[in-house]
């Protein structure tokens, strides 16, 4: 063969070669950015329902370097933010607050000296804290369990109320369980509130606001801070006061502000609690016993517990005609997306 002819098939055989990996790339290209793109799709498709934001209080959701990460501005006279215990309990009770509560808001007394008798409903119940306990299933830490007893937390768009439940987070997890006495019809005896949603840190009042306003109540003895968000459901209003005194409690630990109260934005429509407020009553700096709090989880959850549909729980109800029967709206707290400081 001449050395023209050998030259001229080698081109041609380069050619070739490289008309054939130039398309494998470019198929292997067009696949990896349809994978990606598919990926991204399943990704936003398959995000978790119930992860709510928190302002940072019980997770980071929407915090980042444009809002502070959420940690909420401080003027120079503003006092010391208190830090709760790394463990305690403490049994509270509830003002659901269903009249006069725009020209008497919280925080409030025990009984709410501002309000008459007939502006509200009393409950009650019991919250423990942990905040060093690690969870079995390792993802994050601390525990934190809030106990209704006879009447549930009203700020999902539920009419009826009165039964027993109990909020368990254990770590980044949170749980929400109901009762075989009175449990409501529909609901399971226990469902997954959040997959990210932690018990609050000791230092939590740093993303909240320090509230001159409605730290003035009570004659200036306590210290109020708080958080309003407007959503499509209305204000959405989250607030936590501390006593301003330094005390021991009953077993004589040094001295630290105590809180004095939890007070929030139920639901307006359905549940017909516009404001509520948890006013502790027994807040001590005691290690709760696991077997009672923690451990019902083990004892009354699944492998792996449905989401709950709380927000939602009117599509779970039907009518006589086995048609939907449609609720107003909740309070708002699963529409809460962080505002910028």
């Amino acid at each position: 063969m001449s050395p023209f002819h050998l030259l001229t098939c080698l081109h041609r055989f380069v050619l070739k070669a490289s008309f054939s990996l130039l398309s494998c790339l470019m198929i292997f290209s067009t696949n990896t950015q349809a994978n990606s793109l598919s990926n991204k799709h399943k990704a936003s498709t398959n995000k978790p329902s119930n992860n709510y934001e928190t302002y940072g209080v019980h997770n980071n959701l929407g915090c980042d370097k444009d809002n502070a990460y959420c940690l909420a501005p401080r003027s120079r006279n503003a006092p010391s933010n208190p830090i709760l215990p790394l463990e305690w309990i403490s049994d509270w009770v509830m003002f659901r607050v269903t009249k006069n509560y725009k020209d008497n808001p919280p925080p409030y007394t025990n009984p709410p000296s501002t309000l008459e008798p007939e502006d509200y409903s009393v409950s009650y119940g019991t919250t423990f804290y942990d905040a060093n306990y690690l969870p079995l299933h390792g993802d994050g830490t601390g525990a934190m369990m809030v106990h209704y007893d006879k009447y549930c937390l009203p700020i999902f768009p539920i009419e009826n109320n009165n039964y027993t439940c109990s909020f368990i987070s254990l770590g980044n997890k949170s749980y929400f369980l109901t009762y075989q006495h009175n449990r409501p019809k529909h609901m399971p005896a226990c469902c997954l509130f959040s997959s990210n949603h932690h018990a609050m840190r000791p230092d939590f009042v740093k993303h909240l606001n320090y509230d001159f306003l409605r730290s003035k109540q009570l004659n200036h003895s306590i210290l109020a801070y708080s958080r309003e968000q407007l959503t499509l459901h209305g204000q959405v209003l989250f607030g936590f006061a501390f006593h301003k005194a330094v005390s021991p409690d009953a077993f004589n630990t040094p001295g630290y502000q105590h809180p004095h109260s939890y007070f929030f934005s139920g639901d307006f429509n359905t549940a017909n609690a516009p404001i509520v407020s948890q006013n502790y009553t027994s807040f001590r700096a005691e290690k709760p016993d696991p077997e009672q709090t923690w451990e019902r989880i083990s004892r009354m959850c699944p492998a792996t517990p449905k989401p709950c549909q709380l927000f939602n729980y009117s599509s779970l109800l039907k009518t006589d005609k086995n048609k939907l029967k449609i609720l107003p709206a909740g309070s708002g707290w699963d529409k809460i997306k962080s505002e910028k400081n």
